[in-house]
């Protein structure tokens, strides 16, 4: 339990990173609209949110640009036909997802709307995603590493891969709980291992959080508690499968004065239900329940979804005979 004095007090080092259009984009195939896109980005500035993900930077070459949204591989002039020259405090960011993206797409940070690369990579991919930091962050970026499906690897292995990207450029360490699996005591634990390798790298560390348990808000809030300065979420918690934690929670929790929660109502209001109506699905239900007690990635309850199936104790034998 956290001192009330935790709860009532902020920390100015405190960044929240929006990754509604990053991760959204997985559930609608990155197909927003502009009018989504530039009302987020205007709702973001108006709530004091720190950045904005805007999408991934995919190789076109694995990627078919016909059948996905602008977003799966955020060209630069696309992000400023919404941004401008983007005068004033909140960042861009766009996600480099190793074995999915090429260095080649990354332009000089003078010459890009783009402040921030955010590389994704699972623990077997860390030398390509350090090559990757290093590239970004000479050509002059900010720069944060994913480390993926943590909740199905060792500490020993965790250790490792801190102690290889601290010794990188890269700025932020991110706690990822891909699968929705890990709860807030394990939170706890993690965010010590990662707060140590920050503290003797100069480092800072993120959290992404999945809601699979119901479990994203409490998990990022356990996080910040323990000293986690930067976090993401997504507004009406929109994202792959379960979703992620609610931009809406984060801003009503932080005491900061910069934060506004008011705007993420209007926000939702205006487009977030739009998209649900118009039958874009994605947020906590049994199979995604299922999925993150059994530590498993979400993709088969995804499928389970988009079947229509509604057979849930069938799809749990299922998933525990493969588990």
């Amino acid at each position: 339990m956290k001192e009330i004095s935790k709860l009532m007090d902020y920390r100015s080092d405190v960044r929240l990173v929006d990754a509604t259009m990053r991760d959204g984009g997985l559930v609608n195939d990155f197909y927003f609209t502009d009018d989504f896109v530039r009302d987020l980005y205007l709702t973001n500035i108006k709530a004091g949110v720190d950045y904005m993900e805007f999408g991934y930077k995919a190789s076109k070459e694995m990627f078919d640009p016909t059948k996905f949204g602008k977003w799966k591989f955020c060209n630069d002039e696309d992000i400023r036909a919404i941004v401008g020259e983007n005068n004033t405090d909140l960042k861009i960011a766009v996600m480099a997802d190793i074995g999915r993206c090429n260095k080649s797409d990354f332009i000089e940070r003078s010459e890009s709307p783009i402040d921030l690369v955010r590389v994704a990579t699972y623990l077997h991919t860390i030398p390509a995603a350090v090559d990757m930091i290093e590239d970004v962050a000479k050509k002059g970026y900010e720069v944060s590493c994913n480390i993926m499906a943590i909740s199905n690897a060792n500490d020993k292995e965790i250790e490792a891969a801190l102690d290889i990207l601290g010794k990188s450029p890269v700025d932020v360490f991110y706690i990822v709980d891909s699968f929705g699996s890990l709860y807030p005591e394990q939170i706890a634990r993690i965010a010590d291992m990662y707060l140590n390798f920050a503290a003797k790298y100069n480092k800072k560390v993120g959290i992404h959080a999945h809601n699979n348990q119901q479990l994203a808000f409490a998990n990022t809030i356990e996080a910040v508690g323990d000293g986690v300065d930067w976090l993401d979420g997504t507004y009406a918690e929109m994202g792959r499968g379960a979703g992620n934690c609610a931009m809406e929670l984060l801003l009503g929790f932080l005491r900061n004065p910069k934060y506004n929660v008011y705007p993420a109502f209007q926000f939702i209001e205006k487009h977030m239900n739009k998209l649900k109506e118009d039958g874009v699905v994605w947020g906590y239900d049994l199979q995604y329940l299922m999925t993150g007690i059994l530590n498993q990635h979400p993709r088969t309850a995804i499928q389970f979804t988009k079947d229509g199936r509604k057979d849930y104790a069938e799809f749990y034998k299922e998933i525990v005979v493969m588990d």
